[in-house]
C-alpha cells in the first residue's frame, strides 16, 4: 500500500509542474497587461516601461516561470500588483472559506446520495425506485447557479429561514456558520448529489447479485447485516471514485455560488481577479487549485486499499 501511494505521489509531482508551465504559457499568450491595468488611463510609454521593469515583465518567459517557481517552493507565491497584499496569505486567509463550503456540500451530497441510492437498490423495479431515478434525473438538470436562486427565492425570500446573502466563519459559532451556508452548500450539492445517487444505485445492485452476497443470505443472515458489511464495503470503490470527482467539481463551482451569496472565498477571489487582471494572483490561484486536487486524489487511491484489500501488498 505505501508503494502504492508512493508511485502516486511521484506522478504528482511532475503534474502540479505541468499545469503551472501551461498556466504561464496561457498568460504569456492573454492579451491582458498588468501594467497597462496600474497604470490607470492614457499612460505614457515612459510609465508603462517602467512597470513592466517593475513586475519582471521585460524579462523571458524561462527566466520569470523558475523564479516564481523557486519562490512558490518556499511559500512565496509573490505579492499582487492590485491588492498590493501578498497572495499566499490572501489564499490561506480565504481557502477555509471554501474548503468548509465544500465540506457541508460534501456532507449534503453523501446523505442524500447515498440515501437515495441505498433505497433505490433496495427497492429495485418498484415505484420507490421509478420516484427515486426520476428526482436525480431532474436534480442532474439544475446547475449550481440556478439551484442557488431557486434555494434563494424559497427559503429566503418567500421563506425567510436563511439569509440570502454573507458569511459567518465557524469562529461565530456552529449555528450561525451553518445558516449562512446551508443554502450554497445545497447549491454546489444538487448535482453531485444526483450523480451519486445513480452511482451508488447501480454500484449496490451489481454487488447484491453477487456469489458471495447470495452465500451470505444463505446463511441466515440479516438483511442489514447483508448489505451494510457485505455489499456496502464491494461497492464503495466506484462510489469512492465518483465523490473524489465530486469535490474537484465543488471547487469549481464555488466560483459562481461564492459570488451569488458574497462568500468570500477562492472563488470569489478568483472571480475578482480575472476581472482585474491580477496575473499573479490568478497564477498562486491556479497551483493551489492544483495541490487540491493533487490531495484529493491521493485520498481517493489510499481509500482503496481500504476498501479493496488486494491493494495493500501491491
Amino acid at each position: 500500500m505505501i508503494r502504492f501511494i508512493g508511485k502516486r505521489l511521484l506522478l504528482a509531482v511532475p503534474t502540479v509542474v505541468l499545469v503551472t508551465l501551461f498556466v504561464f504559457v496561457l498568460v504569456e499568450l492573454s492579451p491582458a497587461d498588468p501594467a497597462a491595468a496600474l497604470a490607470g488611463d492614457d499612460p505614457t510609454p515612459q510609465r508603462l516601461a517602467e512597470l513592466h521593469h517593475e513586475l519582471g515583465l521585460d524579462r523571458s518567459f524561462a527566466a520569470r516561470y523558475l523564479e516564481w517557481a523557486r519562490h512558490a517552493l518556499h511559500g512565496d507565491l509573490g505579492v499582487s500588483p492590485i491588492t498590493h497584499q501578498a497572495v499566499s496569505s490572501d489564499l490561506m486567509f480565504r481557502l477555509p472559506v471554501t474548503a468548509s463550503l465544500v465540506l457541508l456540500a460534501l456532507v449534503f451530497t453523501v446523505v442524500i446520495g447515498v440515501g437515495l441510492g441505498t433505497i433505490a437498490a433496495l427497492s429495485r423495479g418498484r415505484v420507490v425506485d421509478w420516484i427515486t431515478n426520476a428526482i436525480a434525473d431532474l436534480l442532474m438538470a439544475i446547475p449550481p447557479f440556478v439551484a442557488a436562486v431557486l434555494l434563494v427565492l424559497l427559503l429566503a425570500v418567500s421563506h425567510p429561514i436563511f439569509p440570502a446573502t454573507g458569511y459567518a466563519g465557524l469562529a461565530d459559532g456552529v449555528g450561525p456558520w451553518l445558516r449562512f451556508m446551508t443554502l450554497p452548500a445545497l447549491s454546489l450539492a444538487v448535482i453531485p448529489a444526483a450523480l451519486l445517487t445513480r452511482q451508488v444505485r447501480g454500484a449496490l445492485i451489481d454487488a447484491l447479485e453477487e456469489d458471495y452476497v447470495r452465500t451470505a443470505r444463505a446463511k441466515g443472515l440479516r438483511r442489514r447485516v447483508v448489505v451494510g458489511k457485505h455489499a456496502a464495503k464491494n461497492a464503495a470503490v466506484p462510489v469512492v471514485t465518483v465523490l473524489g470527482l465530486v469535490v474537484i467539481q465543488m471547487f469549481g463551482g464555488a466560483v459562481v455560488v461564492e459570488k451569488i451569496f458574497a462568500i468570500p472565498g477562492i472563488g470569489s477571489l478568483s472571480v475578482d481577479s480575472v476581472l482585474n487582471g491580477d496575473l499573479v494572483t490568478l497564477q498562486g490561484l491556479v497551483l493551489l487549485v492544483a495541490v487540491v486536487v493533487t490531495v484529493v486524489n491521493l485520498i481517493v487511491d489510499a481509500s482503496y486499499g481500504y476498501f479493496n484489500p488486494r491493494l495493500r501488498t501491491s
